[in-house]
């Protein structure tokens, strides 16, 4: 499925750069773009299935999954130079996937066929256990500490569910604001945080007693989330409102904003804290942003609708 043009020259240019490239999902070319952290050079483009939109690492970090939601498939990467290593085929629809914490489950939530797939994992191999239908557009996930829950957003009927993975059944669905997009599990393990896409907060919830407890006004089209590593605080990218907030998971504020323009989405930090970069998804660019000033340092040229970015951190949070 690899052109093999593009494959060798990518890996030419990619090997002096080892640890530092930077993957980048461009899901309306169907590729991956591989991006040089420290110097921002283009290595070109790897041909991936159909609308990618997210990828995370395995468990171990020896591989970067890239989710082919159109193309019903898993491709696994190498995340630190970006060279293919294998392809799992027949996993349906994979918009966003996840591992528990336990490293024993596998989730993939299917947003065109409104449902949620769970899959054993051993380490290596998937094995489907059960699926699970949802209303409509299941979406972003998060997971407790135990492992006994994943918590689902669901864009089209405005609700969150969670589902016990004990008996791999839905426990309980709760009404949330218009467009839920992605989620969040606080570090305390008590609340949930979730991106208000069709609005301009995050809400709030305290999972175990199922209820909502606050809103966070942070910018239209609260999206997403990435952690900063510190253990207290996460970061919110606005798509509408072209910014992200900066919420302190303890006192549960908006402490801080950044602006970004051309829609941010995903996000992904530097090990030392001080570096993100982010895509934007309705300029094709990637722009990189230095934290401690909050400002954008560099607009980099990508693909169309670049959606997730990964790259590898010595210790993957």
């Amino acid at each position: 499925m690899f052109r093999s043009l593009v494959f060798s020259t990518v890996l030419l240019a990619v090997g002096a750069a080892q640890a530092n490239v930077v993957v980048v999902l461009n899901s309306r070319d169907a590729t991956v773009q591989l991006l040089d952290q420290a110097t921002y050079q283009d290595f070109g483009t790897i041909p991936v299935g159909k609308e990618p939109h997210h990828l995370m690492a395995t468990p171990d970090n020896k591989s970067l999954i890239v989710a082919s939601s159109v193309g019903n498939e898993l491709i696994f990467l190498d995340p630190k130079t970006g060279k293919p290593q294998r392809t799992v085929k027949d996993i349906l629809d994979p918009y966003q996937i996840g591992f528990s914490p336990d490293q024993k489950w596998f989730v993939s939530n299917s947003l065109r066929l409104d449902r949620v797939d769970l899959y054993k994992y051993d380490g290596a191999n998937l094995a489907l256990a059960k699926r699970i239908p949802l209303p409509k557009l299941p979406s972003h996930m998060a997971f407790n500490a135990a492992s006994t829950m994943v918590f689902i957003t669901q864009q089209g009927s405005d609700q969150v569910s969670a589902i016990d993975l004990t008996t791999q059944t839905v426990k309980w669905t709760l009404p949330v604001g218009k467009l839920p997009a992605g989620i969040a599990m606080t570090p305390d393990d008590q609340y949930l945080l979730v991106g208000i896409m069709g609005s301009d907060y995050v809400e709030v919830i305290d999972w175990k007693a199922q209820k909502t407890v606050k809103r966070i006004k942070t910018g239209m089209g609260a999206h997403n989330f990435r952690s900063a590593g510190d253990g207290r605080y996460t970061y919110v990218s606005n798509r509408v409102s072209n910014s992200i907030n900066i919420i302190d998971q303890k006192t549960l504020e908006n402490v801080g904003q950044i602006n970004v323009p051309g829609g941010p989405d995903c996000m992904e930090v530097t090990d030392d804290g001080k570096t993100m970069w982010v895509t934007l998804r309705w300029i094709k660019k990637v722009a990189v942003i230095d934290l401690p000033s909050r400002k954008v340092i560099k607009v980099i040229p990508v693909g169309r609708s670049p959606h997730g970015v990964f790259f590898f951190n010595s210790a993957q949070r």
